[in-house]
């Protein structure tokens, strides 16, 4: 969702400053950084601490092997899966496990390289990413039928919830909270660039189809308001960039 809100941008804010670009990729990431952690304090049921612990442990280890002079991804992917596995077996959600490993992989460059790790990392995993990961997740985790009175599902509140949510929601919360704080705090945004000109930002941050769908995957035990909240949600985001899509060409 992060690369194709940025594809609209792309195609339709042609001429518009790159601090807007900038801004959208921050809060793209701390969008879905703040996402998960939702998903680990209130989706955790059965918190096992010996799991939890042991899986500290190898995320120590592993961030050890990522920093080294030398890294080897023969022990960083075992170590990975393992801290991956414990973090499932904890009770936590094992998405979790992915941010704490991101988080200790040295983002500066370090021991002589010309590049940092993040970028180096970065690029040899976005073909496996985008190429296999997020198509197969998509493809299991957007399943929707309209098959045997599947349509009913448009009814549901929930879905209308969803849709104002991801469009207008995220539309006043990146736009009331930008306001507020370089109103009322010593944080500015770029030069060049005031709240208003956010306004197709915060349309762009309705596309949010991956995490939000695992967030419904979790949140509702049936599947009528499973399917409903999917719907809206890929709803939402065909809304949002379509809003979007209007708002940049009409800034550019």
């Amino acid at each position: 969702d992060i690369a194709f809100a940025l594809g609209v941008l792309a195609v339709f804010g042609r001429g518009l400053p790159a601090a807007i670009r900038t801004f959208l990729l921050t809060l793209a990431v701390v969008d879905d950084l703040l996402a998960i952690v939702v998903i680990a304090v209130f989706y955790t049921a059965d918190l096992r601490i010996g799991f939890l612990g042991l899986a500290l442990v190898a995320v120590a280890l592993f961030a050890v092997l990522v920093r080294a002079r030398r890294t080897r991804w023969w022990l960083l992917v075992p170590v990975a899966v393992v801290a991956w596995v414990l973090v499932h077996e904890s009770g936590v959600h094992a998405t979790i496990a992915g941010v704490l490993l991101g988080f200790t992989v040295p983002a500066l460059a370090m021991h002589g390289e010309t590049e940092s790790r993040t970028h180096r990392f970065e690029h040899a995993l976005r073909p496996v990413s985008q190429g296999i990961a997020l198509p197969v997740f998509a493809f299991f985790a957007a399943g929707v039928t309209f098959v045997g009175g599947g349509g009913d599902v448009l009814g549901q509140p929930v879905v209308l919830a969803i849709v104002l949510g991801l469009v207008l929601g995220k539309l006043v919360g990146v736009l009331g909270v930008t306001a507020l704080v370089t109103r009322f705090t010593p944080l500015r945004l770029a030069p060049g660039i005031g709240v208003r000109d956010l306004l197709p930002v915060g349309l762009l941050g309705g596309i949010g189809f991956t995490v939000s769908l695992l967030i419904a995957e979790l949140s509702f035990p049936d599947s009528t308001h499973t399917d409903a909240a999917k719907i809206a949600v890929l709803a939402a985001s065909t809304i949002a960039a379509a809003l979007a899509a209007v708002a940049l060409r009409w800034d550019a």
